[in-house]
């Protein structure tokens, strides 16, 4: 392993990674090997088949398809078969003598009682293209002690970290791998260890396993190929197996094969295994889950490793749900990610990816703190489709319109007044509870394939303290999306990285803001980013949304809720647990107080997005160095947002579209996914000059 890497070592039942260098460019395995080049999408347009974009076809499936099809993921994943037969040549072709360590191309850790070190094998090319990884095989007649395996373990890890000291270090486990993870941990408080770890098995004395030790030694010798079948049952694999197949919707003769097949890899795994695990083996393993359990309990207190904790809702073999909480309220620096649906074997459940996951909770770094920008990934396609269809609702309720203005200053429908190359900096009006996000965001995704990094909150990223604020794992769509805390220093780097970078100078009180307020901008006196853009020479590009006064109305505000005894005392716990923005200014903007406004449906109207004419700052680094003339720039974009949000809102008066129900007739005339035509757009060339 190259000493610059990070990377993943497989130990025993947990991998251990060590992350690596993403390059600009990522490559990805097309069918009959073949490669190809995939452009990043911080702040690049990548090129396009014809009539793809939504604005051409408004179809939002065909652009999914059309960017499947480029990046080429037709093979990305193994499915849970490959598992299965892979698992059989390792256990079958397992030599004896100790644990050692490899490097497979089916790079995974050990899962549960089969010994065959292939349980992430479904995560091996995503994770591969993140990590240097490593494995730890243990053979199935293999009798090391837990506590021997944790040395083992830890002199890996101290030897990598040597030659790495400022490279995190990851162990992922489930189950006992968990236990070994957190042993490790505990051993080595000083290294920089991130962990993990899915159903640990810390809660073995409370586990459905512990009557299986004294029925093993009384269980007569024909019983014994039934155990493996009961336990495999037990973990929901063949379930999960069935409805992953079914959820696909394939034709009926391609789910009857594909059913067929898995089910007979199946079938064949687990009488290979029957064979290999006779009743004394099975009786050891359990016994080492029982020490495992106890040796790790006995050290949590030493534990210092960055966490996360996966706890499966459906794990017949352990009380998941439960040990998640507990660990994550002992251990210092401890997240925990519920999965209601799923089994004990988490790892091997088709709809989970892994690398989605680490990166949705923050948890993927490659130095001592995490750098926003560069350690950032964006999604591939099918991982926005997983994330963006369960709000794709909003994009059918309001029929988005987007404008934006090219250089001769003429409107067009579409994104195409918007610069391909980086750093581009805009700058808007937020909408109430920030429901322009969803369409904004996967519209610049959909027809330019930019990320755009939207500046947040912190309170998205970190909790001063436990209480009533949602959980972090409610923020993990936006992490992954790209957004990050405000700060100078996260401007400065996505900035110097050539990013496309939203921001909304109003904040939490535009965001919240009071009846009567729609479309009104609470920016700060003085400017706060002009001379940061300028200083890399960022297009400003300012914009204006419309349509929140046609979805909701406002019925209790934050004054309302002040009024009252028991919402002014939640206000008050909410605002504790956030941390503080803007406490060294004066005014309006500066009120950062948590709260929920109480809100009225309406039946949806029309969202509105015009981007305005792109203002230039490259060559004005030294005169806008001067605070006037910074004031100067920054008054006239907030007055270009203003003209953004005025234009929209005059001529969204002639939209026959603007309403649901002539959009819901028009599309059933001429189909569901076709483009809903909306008010005419001027044809002339503003002569506003540009500015230089």
């Amino acid at each position: 392993m190259a000493a610059a890497a990070t990377g993943i070592f497989a130990v025993g039942f947990s991998p251990l990674l060590r992350g690596k260098k993403i390059p600009a460019t990522r490559k990805y395995n097309k069918p009959k090997s073949t490669v190809t080049n995939r452009q990043s999408v911080w702040s690049t347009e990548r090129p396009r088949p014809p009539s793809t974009t939504v604005s051409e076809k408004g179809s939002l499936e065909k652009a999914f398809a059309d960017e499947a099809k480029l990046e080429g993921e037709g093979e990305q994943r193994l499915k849970l078969k490959d598992y299965f037969e892979q698992s059989k040549e390792m256990m079958i072709g397992s030599d004896g003598g100790p644990p050692r360590w490899f490097s497979p191309l089916d790079c995974a850790s050990r899962l549960g009682v089969d010994g065959v070190g292939l349980g992430l094998s479904l995560h091996h090319k995503r994770l591969g293209e993140m990590f240097d990884i490593w494995c730890l095989h243990i053979p199935v007649m293999d009798r090391t002690p837990f506590s021997d395996l944790v040395d083992l373990v830890t002199n890996t890890v101290r030897s990598e970290n040597f030659c790495s000291p400022n490279r995190p270090i990851y162990l992922v486990g489930e189950s006992i791998g968990a236990c070994l993870a957190l042993s490790v941990a505990a051993c080595n408080p000083d290294i920089d260890l991130i962990l993990i770890l899915a159903n640990p098995a810390t809660c073995f004395g409370r586990s459905q396993l512990q009557p299986f030790m004294p029925l093993l030694q009384i269980m007569p010798e024909p019983l014994n190929r039934s155990l493996p079948y009961a336990l495999s049952f037990a973990t929901g694999i063949p379930l999960k197996m069935v409805m992953s197949i079914l959820d696909k919707r394939y034709p009926l003769d391609q789910t009857v094969g594909e059913l067929t097949e898995s089910v007979g890899a199946f079938s064949s795994y687990l009488s290979v295994l029957a064979d290999i695990l006779p009743r004394e083996t099975l009786y050891w393993k359990l016994q080492m889950l029982r020490s495992a359990s106890a040796y790790t309990n006995s050290r949590l207190h030493a534990v210092k490793a960055q966490t996360l904790i996966l706890s499966s809702g459906r794990d017949l073999l352990l009380p998941s749900h439960e040990e998640g909480e507990r660990l994550c309220h002992m251990l210092p620096k401890c997240e925990i990610r519920k999965f209601d649906d799923s089994g004990h074997a988490l790892f091997l459940e088709d709809d989970l990816d892994l690398v989605t996951v680490i990166q949705g909770a923050g948890f993927y770094r490659r130095a001592r703190c995490i750098d926003y920008s560069s350690d950032y990934i964006p999604p591939t396609p099918s991982e926005f489709k997983k994330i963006y269809e369960p709000f794709r609702w909003i994009e059918v309720a309001t029929s988005p319109v987007v404008l934006s203005t090219l250089e001769d200053g003429k409107i067009v429908r579409g994104l195409a007044g918007v610069p391909s190359e980086g750093p581009v900096l805009f700058v808007g009006y937020h909408m109430l509870l920030g429901w322009d996000l969803v369409p904004l965001i996967s519209r610049f995704w959909m027809e330019r394939n930019i990320v755009v990094r939207g500046i947040a909150h912190p309170m998205m990223f970190t909790k001063l303290r436990e209480g009533s604020l949602p959980e972090l794992s409610a923020y993990d769509t936006f992490r992954k999306m790209g957004a990050v805390p405000v700060s100078a220093t996260n401007f400065y780097r996505l900035f110097a990285s050539k990013s496309h970078v939203l921001l909304f100078p109003g904040g939490m009180r535009e965001a919240l803001h009071r009846k009567g307020e729609e479309y009104k901008l609470f920016w700060p006196e003085q400017s706060e980013f002009v001379r940061m853009a300028a200083r890399f020479g960022a297009t400003i590009i300012p914009f204006g949304t419309v349509g929140e006064d046609d979805v909701a109305e406002v019925l209790l505000d934050y004054d309302d809720l002040m009024k009252i005894p028991y919402f002014k005392a939640e206000i008050a716990k909410l605002t504790d647990e956030a941390i503080k923005l803007r406490a060294d200014i004066n005014g309006e903007v500066a009120n950062q107080d948590v709260h929920l406004p109480v809100i009225l449906p309406k039946l949806p109207g029309r969202f509105y997005y015009y981007f305005g004419r792109p203002i230039e700052t490259k060559g004005r680094k030294k005169e806008l160095r001067d605070r006037e003339k910074a004031h100067e720039l920054y008054l006239e974009v907030k007055s270009d947002v203003e003209k953004c949000i005025g234009f929209l809102k005059e001529k969204r008066e002639g939209d026959p579209y603007r309403h649901i129900l002539p959009r819901l007739i028009f599309q059933a005339m001429h189909g569901f996914d076709s483009e809903v035509p909306t008010f005419e757009l001027p044809s002339f060339v503003t002569s506003k000059a540009k500015v230089q």
